[in-house]
């Protein structure tokens, strides 16, 4: 049950990355507009969740590399999520109108963006140490 435990924690810290990733696309959308701010933001919360992850959901995973190579690897792998999120943020801005879009494609982004983000977190960012 061990990967369900960090499947919900990953989610709760997603959450957190979520009100940081909306944060920050609402602060720098009006210099950088809502595609070059989602960018930016997604970086945001992306560190601001590997930070969270590796102190709360794998702990007791952490690889052996630097904190500099680990939040390195932490952001590359988690481009395949990105790029089903920002996907999904795109369509949504085409989709629907209003003030609110923004926020919803986030949302959407976010929630199809999580099973590949959390997979390649636990198997290749935080992967368990190899018993030989």
């Amino acid at each position: 049950m061990k990967a369900g435990r960090e499947f919900l924690s990953f989610a709760a810290v997603g959450v957190l990355g979520f009100g940081v990733d909306l944060g920050v696309l609402y602060l720098v959308a009006p210099f950088l507009g809502w595609y070059g701010a989602r960018v930016v933001s997604f970086i945001a919360a992306a560190t601001a969740t590997w930070a969270l992850n590796r102190r709360y959901t794998f702990t007791a995973r952490r690889p052996g590399s630097s904190l500099a190579r680990e939040y390195a690897h932490y952001l590359l792998t988690m481009l395949a999520g990105a790029m089903v999120n920002y996907t999904v943020y795109v369509l949504t801005l085409h989709w629907v109108g209003g003030p609110l879009a923004p926020a919803l494609g986030v949302a959407l982004g976010s929630c199809a963006g999580l099973a590949v983000n959390f997979l390649s977190a636990r198997h290749l960012v935080f992967k368990s140490a190899r018993k030989h």
